[in-house]
């Protein structure tokens, strides 16, 4: 009898966890596929010279650590309600962080009297309206929100 095989019931076991494991991380791996569009569009104001941004930029837009573009421009983010979809997937995807991680750094940005949080609106359209009314102005929207007055945004 070889080592590891000591009866029927085990060898089934000995080979059901690493295939189950093996095929846990495939699903893993598969289900974040690198091809899949992202569920929102980061939107900035027509003023903005750039139409493709680092994701960290973004983030560090949003976190208020870059203040201003590359010109020198203020610049001004919006965020959705906390409880939005849209903005949920953004602070996930772009953030790397949960919406709660990201409600207690600005707890303590604000407790420190470092900064404020961005500006929340309630609705995504909302959100276009602001970012079109804004020089600097960035923001985030569901991919199926209009997007009249405003830059699309690549993120790279």
């Amino acid at each position: 009898m070889s080592r590891g095989f000591t009866a029927h019931g085990s060898r089934l076991l000995f080979w059901s966890r690493p295939a189950l494991g093996l095929l846990l991380v495939l699903l893993l791996i598969t289900s974040g596929r690198a091809d899949e569009k992202p569920s929102f569009y980061v939107i900035a104001h027509p003023s903005v010279a750039a139409t493709s941004l680092p994701t960290r930029f973004v983030a560090d837009a949003f976190l208020k650590k870059v203040t201003r573009w590359e010109s020198g421009a203020v610049i001004h983010p919006v965020d959705l309600p906390s409880t939005s979809k849209t903005r949920i997937a953004f602070t996930d995807q772009v953030l790397r962080r949960s919406v709660a991680a990201v409600r207690s750094y600005w707890q303590q940005r604000i407790f420190s009297g470092r900064d404020v949080p961005p500006p929340e609106v309630d609705t995504e359209s909302q959100v276009v309206k602001y970012v079109a009314g804004h020089p600097g102005a960035l923001g985030y929207v569901s991919d199926s929100t209009e997007l009249q007055g405003v830059k699309l945004i690549a993120l790279h």
